[in-house]
């Protein structure tokens, strides 16, 4: 089946929603009502394939206008990418926003609780995600086993996500059947089992760009990805640590097709290129494993990419070496709200003179050129969070293009969201390293960083990394990618009794710890009420 850049072309119709979601328009849960007989299940099956990815890039049916699959939010709030970006790095010392829609101070604060309308927004969309994955599943399970692979691996990523989010979280593999409530551990011996048992199922891993078959779509090698990240976290979610195995699956993705891109083009560094709006046409292509598919005019969202461009942007903002004039590549979309805390700042500059430049300069004062800030104007630390000037700004996102060219749309983004990219099989193979060698790389994961820092035009080293280095180019690599949280907990720097501070953490200027129930979300109030086979977390 031809796979390309536009997932409404083939997405399923609005009616057909009808049959999982027991004849509402948004679902939230996994509990629901069991299907009305009189409804028709005679759907396009390559509509509901492409629907099981459309749920991480677009709200629904209709693109960013149209109707959203999940109810209580607007559609742009309701997106993957927003909500996974919201959880996983305004809650750490990388990101902040002052905006006032309800949920982002408590984010912003560590106070989420059980009623939180963005987490649960999150949830549901994790959640309605893996109903649509069990639909194909039951309805066309044995049509093709390497599509039915796919979207086994597409549950897979929906239940790892909900694990690492709230830890003892509800299971079925049934469109229909009430979930029951499983625990961490039992997530991931499941999750270790279905990506293992998959993985000779599916594509041969090959590196693609846009142009290429299956490019959107998973192969060996995102599943690889996965695994090394479900054994590098081996420790947090069972008690016991699978160091040996993370490095291991890391090193398969490593010597696959898909590679770091290296090579600037037009001015451009080989890091901006992979977060701008030809990321799919040009070499960039080659480090994604699972780039969520947009398209300023046939695939659009406001809760993807998007969201990233103008939600770290003001209109006195210009990224674009090439011309000064220019913001972000998106007319008019310059939302400013998310920036960076000042924490984040440091890990580029440790002594705390991080320049008034525009991001074309700041990274080049670093150099380093993964410091896409912009200072011009603004203040370090952020007194004001109601001020967006009050921070440095993110300027990593863009939808300019390496040739010059326009956007395909004056306001939706074409930039791609690389949601798994072949950086972290280097920096999970370093740091399963260390963690095998008494917290220090050895020459093998000396050589895994400095790949990493090459690419970025930063230093390198002869001699080991330690974890905390390590700890510092997850930050410095991921920044604003919605993985920081999990980062931070892995080395226990989130909640619970460590030293590790950053401002505003736990809704002190000044920085101060909060307890460790809040490692893990709380379970929707909804969820309990709906289900009785749920509890809630601990804590909550």
């Amino acid at each position: 089946m031809q796979y390309m850049k536009k997932y409404i072309k083939n997405i399923v119709p609005a009616t057909f929603m009808m049959l999982a979601l027991g004849a509402t328009s948004c679902i939230g849960d996994l509990d629901v009502d069991p299907i009305d007989p009189n409804i028709d299940t005679n759907v396009d099956l390559n509509g509901l394939f492409n629907k099981c990815y459309a749920n991480m890039a677009l709200a629904g049916n209709g693109g960013a206008n149209g109707d959203c699959d999940i109810d209580g939010l607007d559609g742009g709030t309701t997106g993957f990418i927003r909500q996974l970006f919201n959880s996983n790095e305004l809650t750490t010392d990388e990101a902040i926003c002052g905006w006032g829609d309800e949920g982002v101070a408590s984010f912003c604060y560590n106070t989420y609780n059980a009623s939180h309308p963005m987490l649960n927004g999150f949830y549901a969309r994790l959640t309605t995600g893996i109903t649509y994955c069990n639909q194909y599943l039951a309805m066309a399970g044995d049509t093709d086993a390497t599509m039915s692979a796919e979207i086994r691996f597409v549950r897979a990523l929906h239940y790892f996500l909900l694990m690492d989010g709230w830890g003892n979280i509800p299971f079925t593999l049934e469109p229909m059947t009430k979930p029951e409530q499983r625990s961490r551990a039992q997530m991931y011996e499941w999750l270790e089992q279905e990506l293992i048992g998959i993985e000779p199922v599916l594509s041969e891993a090959k590196a693609k760009k846009s142009t290429d078959a299956g490019y959107g779509r998973v192969d060996k090698a995102a599943c690889w990805l996965l695994l090394s990240r479900l054994y590098l976290n081996s420790e947090i979610y069972t008690g016991t640590a699978q160091w040996q195995k993370a490095k291991e699956y890391a090193d398969k993705v490593i010597k696959s097709s898909y590679r770091l891109n290296t090579v600037g083009k037009g001015g451009w560094t080989a890091y901006q290129m992979l977060f701008m709006g030809d990321n799919g046409e040009t070499d960039a292509a080659y480090e994604a494993l699972l780039p969520l598919l947009q398209d300023g005019l046939t695939t659009t969202s406001w809760g993807t990419s998007l969201f990233l461009i103008a939600g770290c942007f003001d209109g006195e903002m210009h990224a674009n070496p090439n011309d000064l004039t220019a913001t972000n590549g998106v007319s008019a979309q310059n939302w400013g709200g998310n920036r960076a805390r000042p924490d984040l700042i440091r890990k580029f500059f440790p002594q705390n003179d991080a320049p008034e430049l525009p991001s074309y300069d700041m990274y080049v004062a670093a150099k380093d050129d993964r410091a896409l800030f912009d200072g011009v104007g603004r203040t370090l630390n952020n007194e004001d969070v109601s001020t967006f000037k009050s921070g440095y700004a993110i300027a990593k996102f863009t939808n300019f293009k390496t040739d010059g060219s326009a956007g395909h749309d004056a306001t939706f983004a074409d930039t791609d969201y690389f949601l798994l990219r072949v950086a972290e099989a280097y920096l999970t193979f370093a740091e399963a390293d260390a963690r095998l060698n008494g917290g220090n790389t050895t020459s093998e994961g000396t050589q895994a960083v400095n790949s990493i820092r090459s690419r970025a035009h930063a230093s390198t080293r002869t001699n080991a990394y330690s974890l905390d280095d390590i700890c510092d180019e997850w930050s410095r690599e991921f920044y604003f990618e919605g993985r920081r949280r999990m980062d931070l907990i892995r080395f226990n720097r989130y909640g619970g009794n460590n030293n590790y501070t950053w401002q505003w953490k736990g809704g002190s200027y000044e920085g101060r710890s909060f307890d460790a129930h809040l490692n893990i979300f709380a379970i929707p109030t909804n969820e309990l009420t709906a289900n009785s086979n749920l509890t809630q977390n601990p804590g909550y």
